[in-house]
């Protein structure tokens, strides 16, 4: 059959690729620095200016936010493995001693010696697609920042300045003349680093950035062992329910939304969130509250605003988060994190414990009776990168007894959207597999478009999955483009290549266009927009999702549990 895309990608991109792990086949660590040339040649969307002297701000504040605090000011030697096992035979016996450390935009399980070593655990080879760019990125913009700012009269700035604190606006302005860095961009990047700004300015200015990274073993097997020990801790936490017995229904999203959606929580805490928001502890939803005042929203955005509002109120008194947890399993939902092998977490929630007084009024049970003698499970995971996805479905599919459901919810890049809008594809081309796989997809733009007030629901889409965020450029976007493809994104083609090994006797196939329509269990995709990679330089380095995709997620987990409580109450 003809292919409606190109079956390969973009010849830089896959250069670049074959580079680095060319390298990290090494036995010894290996300069980041050996990556940087084929890493500009591939022209990424996300770091557009990375051949240009000036500062690409936007890809070093996504790069910086991906990377853990301890980095900037210590880390040389970055050390990848699956397993505490693997570090061990490897000669980091005392990690177990090493300071756990984490980012604040990606989860990844990471160690640091307190010297100059950090140790990321890596789920799938696509957590390396995913580290290797950010770190290049992270060398090329640090470099141009130290040559522009290792010049005398910038040296005696910062020695000027207060050393606990931030410079100050008219130091900030001396700054943007010298760097010809935009105020805001310098402003963002002293409000994530706080106290410690002046510290880090003076210490990019005086220390030259060498990274050097080291893999220790990539095996197929090793991502397996540690995907089945995963399992293992989610099976032996919910020991009463005999998961090879029970039908399930398999949820990708995150772990609140569809915890406070069943569990009622947050609702029960309205007064007092409602008044913690008053209070002015977050300027952010104190805006929000008041336009929602003006506009008289409806009790759906109220209810938003509440799920939103709950995990800061959590942060100020940590007490919280433990009544939280007893009211989640008041209901019966479990939470299980085994982050010693993969740091994902999963929520285990017998359907039948579903009930109208704590579910969300904007989902209803036709039969609570029916519902009440369900035997499916809900598996719900926090969305996994890239091939994790095609590893962590097929161990759980091989130890349940049916699948009844495949619901995925993530972030996605919009080349025909805006952020905060909804996407739902019924084809996806995998540049993993080089599969394009066509499927019916459970949902449609009615199944959101009522929970949705500014965002705009697009189905019928055609989606990518890329290999990594970095791993794109505006030359191979466009011809996707031309083809009808506009929504980008990291999972969806490594779940369908497990579907298809879920309705067929062999292992999913390469280079081929995949009929899925035959699934006799409903598949439902919905993908949120977080980036506009077609604005050029504008991705979410340069801004931040927050609430623009609060009412995105809650439309697509709302959909998806209705979705599970519809099938369940069929006659």
């Amino acid at each position: 059959m003809e292919r409606t895309v190109p079956t390969s990608g973009n010849e830089d991109i896959q250069l670049y690729m074959r580079t680095y792990y060319s390298l990290l086949r090494s036995s010894r660590e290996v300069s980041i620095r050996a990556v940087t040339e084929a890493h500009m040649r591939s022209n990424s969307a996300l770091h557009v200016k990375a051949n240009e002297n000036e500062v690409d701000m936007s890809a070093f504040f996504y790069s910086l936010m991906r990377l853990p605090d301890c980095f900037l000011q210590h880390v040389s030697l970055v050390v990848m493995g699956q397993s505490r096992p693997v570090f061990v035979e490897n000669g980091y016996a005392d990690i177990d001693n090493w300071t756990e450390v984490t980012a604040a935009a990606r989860r990844r399980r990471s160690f640091f010696n307190g010297k100059e070593t950090l140790a990321v655990f890596i789920a799938s080879r696509s957590d390396i697609d995913d580290l290797i760019p950010i770190l290049t990125a992270y060398q090329i913009e640090y470099d141009k920042l130290h040559q522009l700012l290792s010049s005398n009269n910038m040296i005696a700035l910062l020695d000027k300045a207060d050393q606990n604190g931030q410079l100050t606006e008219s130091e900030l302005e001396i700054l943007v003349q010298h760097t010809q860095i935009e105020m805001d961009e310098l402003q963002k990047l002293q409000k994530v680093w706080g106290d410690q700004s002046v510290a880090n300015f003076k210490h990019i200015s005086s220390t030259p950035c060498t990274i050097s990274i080291r893999s220790l073993a990539s095996s197929f097997v090793n991502y397996k062992r540690a995907t089945r020990r995963w399992w293992d801790g989610i099976a032996d936490h919910c020991s009463e329910i005999k998961f090879m017995d029970r039908p399930v229904y398999f949820v990708s999203s995150n772990t609140h939304s569809l915890a406070n959606l069943v569990s009622g929580h947050a609702r029960s805490l309205e007064d007092e969130l409602i008044q913690f928001v008053e209070d002015g502890h977050s300027a952010e939803l104190k805006e929000i509250l008041d336009i929602q005042k003006r506009e008289n929203a409806s009790r759906g955005r109220r209810d938003n605003l509440l799920y939103y509002s709950l995990k800061k109120y959590e942060a100020a008194d940590e007490n919280r988060v433990d009544d939280r947890l007893k009211a989640e399993a008041s209901i019966g939902l479990s939470r299980i994190n085994t982050p010693q092998f993969l740091d994902l977490e999963a929520q285990v929630v017998q359907v039948k414990n579903l009930d109208s007084e704590h579910l969300d009024y904007r989902l209803s049970i036709p039969n609570q009776a029916k519902l009440a003698n369900s035997e499916a499970v809900i598996i719900n995971i926090d969305y996994p990168l890239g091939m994790a996805a095609y590893q962590i479905l097929s161990e759980i599919s091989r130890n349940i007894g049916q699948i009844k459901g495949i619901f995925i919810m993530g972030k996605a890049a919009t080349l025909n959207g805006r952020i905060g809008d909804v996407m739902i594809p019924n084809v996806v081309h995998d540049e993993h597999s080089a599969n394009t796989y066509l499927f019916k997809n459970h949902f449609t733009a009615d199944h959101l478009a009522p929970h949705l007030t500014h965002g705009v629901v697009l189905d019928n889409q055609k989606a990518i999955t890329v290999p990594g965020t970095y791993l794109q450029n505006h030359e191979y976007m466009s011809v996707f483009y031309r083809e009808g493809y506009t929504d980008l994104e990291m999972e969806a083609g490594p779940y369908l290549s497990c579907v298809y090994e879920l309705i067929r006797p062999r292992r999913y196939p390469t280079d081929q266009i995949v009929n899925l329509t035959i699934a006799d269990f409903p598949i439902g995709i919905v993908h949120y927009a977080s980036d506009t990679p077609f604005s050029k330089g504008e991705n979410l380095g340069s801004r931040n999702l927050s609430y623009d995709g609060i009412e995105s997620t809650y439309a697509s987990t709302i959909a998806i549990l209705q979705a599970i409580i519809d099938e369940e109450c069929l006659d």
